[in-house]
């Protein structure tokens, strides 16, 4: 049993918890018998949806009545204390008593009770939160996605690293292509931090990415770019704009597929490649966003997912891990 990968989750974080969590544990487990769950949260609650689903050496049960609400500030959030389900889980990491972190919980006080106990990587100035996108090809990395609203050139190209090293330890025999997200393809354009970072990765040569220069917002899922850089502004603006646009796409072919007769019939003949499609753009595939920069790596899955989506977060937790992403990080940096 020593070899499995120790996950802390925060039981107790996001809408529907902790049964949604506890559901996801339990989907996880069985398709992966190599994690092992050290789940915080209220007991009583707790105990009844997991005792006996899962054999009780894959999981164990730290009790606390304590948690962040969803309505906290970041720093409301800090201030309930160190008996929380989300900061005792993030100081199981920082004891060596689990290799990653995952809630489900308020964004903002994850970040900042994350920042409280754990420590940045050596040269790394700011932590960035990225996540996977789907492309036409696989998958990319965006980051930063809302943790930093400003940044510096530096801050850019060590997000350009993490998020290649990253990528490798989700995707281990891929060298991936790195960009910039700007408003236009051409050098000259965008904003001094951005050409500034545009001419450090050009000259800095590096054995674990290619630098691919600048990309542009309507070429983000074309797959030609595997990693994509942005400040936390711009990239949560591209996230919500990118997510509207998925569900808008969806809720306007399920409107014209059931709408009329002829459309039912369509449907019905098309069911197939309709399902398909759906799943392409089902969001709880892509769960799991990660904070990066920190010397452990801590994963934000989407508050509203279901069991579904917290599972598969977990699965990234696992890949994290199994991948050396922190690792990878030192070793480029």
């Amino acid at each position: 049993m020593s070899d499995l990968i120790k996950i802390a989750v925060d039981a107790m974080g996001g809408d529907g918890s902790p049964k949604k969590i506890i559901d996801g544990i339990i989907l996880n487990h069985s398709t992966n018998k190599n994690n092992f769950f050290k789940i915080f949260g209220d007991k009583n609650k707790i105990d009844p949806l997991i005792r006996g689903k899962i054999p009780a050496e894959f999981f164990e049960l730290i009790h606390t009545e304590k948690k962040i609400e969803s309505t906290d500030s970041p720093l409301e959030g800090a201030k309930r204390g160190k008996n929380t389900s989300m900061w005792l889980a993030i100081q199981s990491v920082k004891d060596k008593e689990a290799d990653i972190v995952i809630s489900a919980g308020n964004t903002g006080a994850l970040l900042v009770v994350s920042k409280l106990n754990l420590k940045m990587i050596e040269n790394i100035d700011k932590p960035a939160l990225s996540a996977l996108w789907p492309n036409k090809k696989g998958m990319s990395v965006v980051l930063d996605l809302g943790a930093n609203i400003e940044c510096s050139s530096k801050n850019l190209s060590d997000f350009s690293i993490m998020g290649a090293s990253l990528y490798t330890s989700l995707y281990p025999n891929e060298k991936p292509n790195v960009a910039l997200l700007n408003i236009g393809s051409e050098e000259l354009k965008g904003n001094e931090t951005i050409k500034e970072t545009y001419q450090l990765l050009n000259e800095k040569k590096s054995d674990n990415y290619n630098f691919a220069g600048y990309i542009e917002g309507n070429h983000l899922m074309d797959g030609e770019v595997n990693v994509i850089v942005s400040d936390g502004f711009t990239g949560n603006v591209a996230l919500k704009t990118a997510e509207g646009t998925a569900n808008f796409i969806t809720s306007e072919l399920k409107n014209a597929m059931t709408g009329t007769l002829i459309g039912k019939i369509s449907s019905l003949l098309n069911i197939s490649n309709l399902r398909k499609f759906k799943k392409r753009l089902d969001p709880r595939l892509y769960n799991g966003a990660i904070f990066i920069g920190l010397d452990s790596p801590v994963v934000k899955s989407h508050g509203g997912t279901d069991y579904i989506g917290f599972s598969n977060s977990l699965d990234v937790c696992h890949r994290i891990v199994k991948g050396n992403l922190i690792e990878k990080i030192k070793q480029n940096i």
